[in-house]
C-alpha cells in the first residue's frame, strides 16, 4: 500500500480537490445550459417576433429574422443533449459528494498528529478511483467557462487554496474564452457594421 509523508499528501488532496470539484461544476453546467438556453432563445425569438408584428415596415426585420434563424438552430443544437441532461445533472451531483469527502479527509488529515498515512491514501484512491468511473468528458460548448463561474465564483474552496493558491488569470479566467472572444467580438463588430450601417 501507498505511504505518503502528511504534507504531500494535503498537496494531493487539495489537487484532487480541485479536479473533482471541476469536474462537478462542468456537469452542472452542461445541464444548466440545455436546461435553460433553449428557453432563453425561445422567449427572445417570441419577444422578436412579436415586435416585428407590432413594427411591420421595420428596417431590419430581414438581418433579425436572419438571426432569429441562427438562433433556432443553436437552440435545437443544445435540444440534442436534452435527453441526457438528468445524467449530467446525476454526475454532478455524485461527483461532489465525492468532493465532499475529499474536503473531510483534507481536514482529518490537517488535524491529525500523524506524519505519514497509509490507511487514508487508499481511501483518497478510492475516491479517485470512483471518479474516473463517475465523470463525463463529453460536455456540451461553453460548459468549461461556466464551470469556472461556479467553480471559482460560488464553491467553497479555501481548503484547496491552502495547498494550491489560484491566480485571477492563470486560473480563474479560461485563456479558450479570452481567444474566443479575440475572434467572436471584431466579428460581430463587424457583422453588425455591415448589417446595420453599411446597408443603411
Amino acid at each position: 500500500m501507498d505511504t505518503l509523508d502528511k504534507d504531500s499528501f494535503l498537496k494531493q488532496l487539495a489537487n484532487y480537490g480541485y479536479i473533482v470539484g471541476f469536474g462537478a461544476k462542468k456537469n452542472f453546467a452542461t445541464f444548466d445550459i440545455v436546461s435553460k438556453v433553449p428557453s432563453g432563445i425561445s422567449l427572445i425569438g417570441l419577444f422578436i417576433g412579436v415586435g416585428q408584428l407590432a413594427f411591420p415596415n421595420y428596417n431590419y426585420s430581414t438581418e433579425l429574422s436572419t438571426l432569429l434563424i441562427i438562433a433556432s438552430i443553436i437552440g435545437l443544437t443544445i435540444n440534442s443533449y436534452n435527453a441526457e441532461k438528468e445524467i449530467y445533472n446525476q454526475t454532478g451531483q455524485e461527483l461532489t459528494v465525492l468532493f465532499n469527502q475529499l474536503q473531510a479527509l483534507y481536514f482529518i488529515v490537517k488535524n491529525s498528529s500523524e506524519q505519514t498515512f497509509t490507511t487514508e491514501v487508499q481511501q483518497m484512491n478510492n475516491m479517485l478511483n470512483k471518479y474516473y468511473e463517475t465523470s463525463n468528458s463529453h460536455q456540451i460548448f461553453g460548459a468549461d467557462w461556466l464551470a469556472h463561474y461556479k467553480f471559482f465564483w460560488q464553491m467553497e474552496k479555501g481548503w484547496i487554496e491552502e495547498q494550491r493558491p489560484f491566480s485571477f488569470w492563470r486560473d480563474m479566467i479560461p485563456l479558450s474564452f479570452v481567444i474566443f472572444l479575440l475572434f467572436v467580438i471584431p466579428f460581430i463588430v463587424l457583422s453588425w457594421y455591415f448589417i446595420f450601417v453599411g446597408g443603411a
